[in-house]
């Protein structure tokens, strides 16, 4: 595998992350009433479709084509969001919870590219702004888990 390939296929990997994320976040604001709750995610939603969008250049920049849709994993973590907030008193705690649990995934998928040596220092520059705003959205979304 050619090293444009073996960049773009963890680029791709992220994108799709970021796919999945940006649905999760689109769902959990139709699921909840609170007009704050509801506001923030809208707006990590947008944050995460922006993300989608230089990653998508980034893969383009190495001359690779950016992947398409979401992931089964993503499908899967959007049907049991859906079933925890049935199933739950408290839908906001429950869909706060899954929003944790997503965000420190992503984290770590962050820092799992951004340790590959191969990653140039430009792309790692993009890759850590991102992670960054994740890790402030997860302290956030702690924030209002703990409020719940």
């Amino acid at each position: 595998m050619k090293y444009s390939e073996k960049i773009a296929n963890k680029l791709n990997d992220l994108l799709e992350k970021n796919y999945d994320t940006e649905k999760s976040y689109k769902y959990a604001a139709e699921n909840v009433n609170d007009p704050q709750l509801k506001s923030y995610f809208n707006e990590r939603a947008q944050e995460r479709y922006d993300f989608g969008h230089e990653l998508k250049s980034e893969i383009r920049n190495f001359g690779e084509s950016p992947d398409k849709g979401s992931s089964l994993e993503g499908d899967v973590q959007r049907s049991w969001m859906n079933l925890k907030t049935t199933f739950s008193g408290n839908k906001e705690e429950a869909v706060l919870e899954e929003t944790v649990r997503g965000e420190k995934a992503a984290v770590e998928e962050y820092n799992n590219v951004l340790h590959s040596p191969e990653i140039p220092p430009s792309t790692q520059n993009i890759l850590m702004k991102q992670r960054n705003a994740i890790t402030a959205a997860l302290n956030k979304v702690k924030s209002l888990e703990q409020r719940a």
